[in-house]
């Protein structure tokens, strides 16, 4: 049976819970506030979404995690301030050092940023996030669970998105990036002219290697902009980044709830995970905790991160900067879903970035990411831009509609 199926005047319950979506989104925002990882206003959310859960679901549950929450973008000025030391230990001919510290900074960027391991956290203050999990049993055996997600952290601004959107992030992102790949060039020119371990500034010297000594000089300035690249001590509100899947997934059991249904053979899970700004911090605890017992049933997990632009929506099948490859019956049950909906959602990849999703499908389990977001990235994503008065309706409603009919698309069949 479909979702649309399940109720007479469906569509105006599906504007019921995008209306509620609405105005819930706009409490948090006005009684809350930000909602960085770890911080007193992200526990207030824990809080928030536990009574909501507790309305509709038969269990809910509070599982606290230790999280550094400045060290998943604490890379960034850490990068960025060794890059600057290296210019100047290459202008005075120390391209050995030089290459140490490009070598680790390299290595920090790819644990951190690309496979979201956690080098750096002992180095950062220790915080306690959690994450909430509502429970709504089917009226028959469970055989399968079905779990949808939003976390309800926010992040610290992201500088040069909200100064200049897409365009200037890409600048100083590609200058960041490009000002490392020349410092590693000068020192492998270094070597190869003969400097193993450093040159003398009055001996001989390449002429490529004199000219990027001076080159990498002017490049401190850029070194140190990117280093401003997010601020944490400005937390956004992440009104749409993620409170828009947070309550699509509170919906999803408030409309069985209200509408006196019940799934079939399929328990519902909502996660509400803590500290995905933080390097998916929230849904690696999860998945740590509760891998096996999901196991032991046919499980999908829906990840849902933003739902704002609506001709964006996709289904991402490709996470973790395209590195990690989400469930493949998890994303065609999602695409199924979505066309139950009346939407014919693409394929997409996250890259840069990740989602909950990857940390689910890392861990053994059936994942896909449902998100609604221009990926340039759009100039609301991670600044005071992403507040309650930047929501879409429509984008909301459809979000809600595509969880409903691939929550009732799994019951009635699973992977099968």
């Amino acid at each position: 049976m479909k979702a649309s199926d399940s109720v007479k005047n469906y569509p105006s319950r599906l504007r019921e819970y995008a209306n509620y979506s609405l105005r819930s989104i706009k409490r948090v925002c006005k009684d809350i506030g930000p909602r960085f990882p770890g911080s007193d206003g992200e526990k207030k959310a824990h809080d928030y979404f536990f009574k909501e859960l507790e309305g509709c679901c038969d269990t809910v549950v509070k599982e606290e995690f230790a999280v550094h929450p400045r060290a998943f973008l604490g890379w960034v000025p850490l990068c960025c301030y060794m890059a600057v030391i290296g210019c100047v230990l290459f202008y005075f001919g120390l391209a050995a050092v030089t290459l140490a510290l490009a070598a680790v900074a390299l290595l920090l960027i790819v644990l951190e940023f690309v496979f979201y391991r956690q080098p750096l956290d002992p180095f950062y203050p220790k915080k306690t996030s959690a994450n909430v999990i509502g429970v709504k049993n089917p009226s028959g055996e469970i055989k399968r669970k079905f779990i949808i997600s939003g976390h309800c952290d926010s992040s610290g601004e992201w500088t040069y998105t909200y100064l200049g959107g897409p365009v200037l992030l890409k600048i100083v992102l590609f200058a960041g990036v490009g000002g490392l790949v020349l410092l590693l060039a000068a020192v492998v020119a270094a070597f190869v002219n003969g400097y193993a371990l450093g040159f003398t500034l009055e001996g001989p010297q390449s002429p490529f290697v004199n000219v990027v000594r001076y080159v990498l000089l002017g490049y401190i300035p850029v070194f140190l902009a990117a280093s401003r690249f997010s601020n944490p001590k400005k937390p956004v509100l992440g009104a749409n980044d993620d409170l828009t899947g947070c309550f699509a997934a509170v919906s999803a059991a408030k409309f069985l709830t209200d509408c006196g249904l019940a799934l079939e053979n399929t328990q519902l899970n909502v996660l509400i995970t803590g500290s995905e700004e933080a390097g998916l911090r929230g849904a690696k605890d999860f998945a740590k905790r509760h891998a096996g017992e999901y196991k032991e049933v046919p499980t999908m997990f829906l990840g849902i991160d933003t739902l704002r632009d609506y001709d964006d929506m996709a289904v991402y099948t490709r996470d973790m900067s395209g590195t990690v490859k989400n469930g493949e019956q998890a994303c065609a049950l999602l695409r199924e879903g979505a066309a139950n909906a009346g939407l014919n959602l693409p394929c997409k990849t996250i890259t840069p970035g990740s989602s909950d999703a990857a940390a689910i499908t890392q861990a053994g389990l059936q994942a896909a990411a449902l998100a609604a977001m221009d990926p340039a990235p759009a100039r609301y994503y991670h600044t005071r831009l992403d507040n309650e008065t930047n929501l879409d309706l429509k984008t909301i409603e459809a979000g809600i509609n595509v969880c409903l009919e691939t929550m009732f698309l799994f019951d009635e069949k699973g992977f099968g």
